[in-house]
């Protein structure tokens, strides 16, 4: 009884907390993911006040929050708008995984760690946050933009990449042979591709199985589904975000529409919870040590985020304020990031201090990037725009006699 007073007190607590840093960081029209963060950190590990009880309840509350944030995005979108995405944006998925994987590749390389840490590091710079860029594309209102797709199918590739990169690496740290390592990466494969063609081919009969007319059994049958999607396709060694997604897109009609407006406060609530999580396991004595390669580290690779985006949205079509939007949107890194960190340290078999530069790296682009991203709104950066592209523009040719 003691143990469940204590959570109650710890969680209601921090959740007030949060709904007055929410209130704050509205009224000076700016993201609250990184005050979320920072409370994390004053009650983490290392922090003013650890909250020791609430930890467990954080942690499964943080992986819900990444499910409910993916869904929303997929209810967003048809099955055949995925696909269209998916293959105009193949070949800005290759350059994604070329300009950011490559940095942390050498990165470690450079630093001594070896080649096992060199693909840790390169994976960790290359996968942005889905949950961190979807509740930013919400809080700015870009949802429904037209460099969106472009930036969800990025985003996708990258997750699908995931389901490949994950199992390999895994093998790589655990030394096991190839016919393990092959057996696990057919595994994923498989699953998503499963997965895919549930979704795209047999989506109308899922969405037949939801009422839409009785609110409670819509809520409850569209959070079932999604968090049992999510949960196979993480023990199939797939992400539980790409599964969250495509039990989105599966979805459409008055179903997905009646389910977006249902979920959106279990979205806000559990994204919150998320965010305050990374920070509650984040330890900030650890980070001083490694903070000026990881700030070196960002800054390059936030860089290489933006070309991608740019890149992406001008293949496109996209106008140049899209382009500009998609590339700063893209910049944070997060959940997957931690994850192949953790993957690292688990195994004890590279660099101790990866776990440390991998934490301090996310960290700067988590609390950076939803700020570089409203840049694009700001009138000084729209002027700027305006002059560059009437700079382009052919000069009139003068009449002549």
């Amino acid at each position: 009884m003691h143990e469940t007073t204590t959570l109650l007190v710890e969680v209601g607590a921090l959740l007030l907390l949060l709904g007055l840093l929410g209130r704050l960081s509205r009224r000076f029209g700016v993201s609250p993911i990184p005050l979320y963060l920072l409370a994390g950190l004053a009650f983490g590990h290392g922090g003013l006040l650890p909250l020791a009880a609430s930890e467990e309840f954080f942690a499964v509350g943080a992986e819900i929050g990444v499910i409910l944030l993916l869904v929303m995005l997929g209810l967003e979108y048809s099955a055949n708008e995925l696909v269209g995405n998916l293959r105009s944006a193949a070949p800005a998925g290759l350059i994604d995984a070329v300009l950011n994987a490559l940095p942390g590749f050498g990165f470690a390389l450079l630093l001594g760690w070896g080649w096992v840490a060199a693909v840790v590091l390169g994976g960790i710079t290359w996968i942005s946050s889905s949950g961190v860029i979807a509740k930013v594309l919400g809080d700015l209102g870009r949802v429904g933009n037209r460099e969106t797709p472009v930036i969800l199918s990025v985003l996708v590739i990258e997750d699908l990449a995931m389901a490949l990169y994950l199992p390999l690496v895994t093998a790589l740290l655990a030394g096991v042979g190839l016919v393990k390592g092959g057996m696990a990466l057919g595994i994923a494969v498989l699953t998503v591709v499963v997965v895919l063609v549930v979704a795209i081919r047999f989506g109308h009969l899922i969405s037949a199985a939801l009422s839409a007319k009785d609110p409670e059994a819509l809520l409850l049958g569209v959070l079932g589904l999604t968090l049992l999607v999510a949960g196979i396709a993480a023990r199939l060694q797939v992400s539980a975000a790409v599964g969250a997604f495509l039990v989105g897109i599966a979805l459409s009609g008055p179903v997905a529409h009646h389910a977006t407006e249902l979920l959106s406060p279990l979205r806000d609530l559990f994204a919150a919870v998320f965010f305050v999580f990374f920070g509650l396991v984040t330890d900030p004595r650890d980070m001083p040590p490694v903070l000026l390669p990881a700030l070196l580290l960002a800054v390059v690779t936030m860089g290489t985020k933006l070309v991608t985006g740019y890149l992406a949205a001008r293949r496109a079509g996209i106008a140049e304020p899209g382009r500009w939007r998609a590339g700063f949107a893209l910049m944070p890194r997060g959940e997957f990031s931690i994850v192949i960190a953790g993957l690292a340290v688990a195994a004890g078999t590279v660099e101790p201090k990866l776990a440390a530069l991998a934490t301090a790296y996310v960290l700067i682009t988590v609390v950076t990037g939803p700020m570089l991203a409203r840049l694009p709104d700001m009138p000084w950066f729209k002027q700027r725009l305006r002059r560059r592209i009437a700079a382009r523009q052919p000069r009139p040719v003068p009449a002549t006699d």
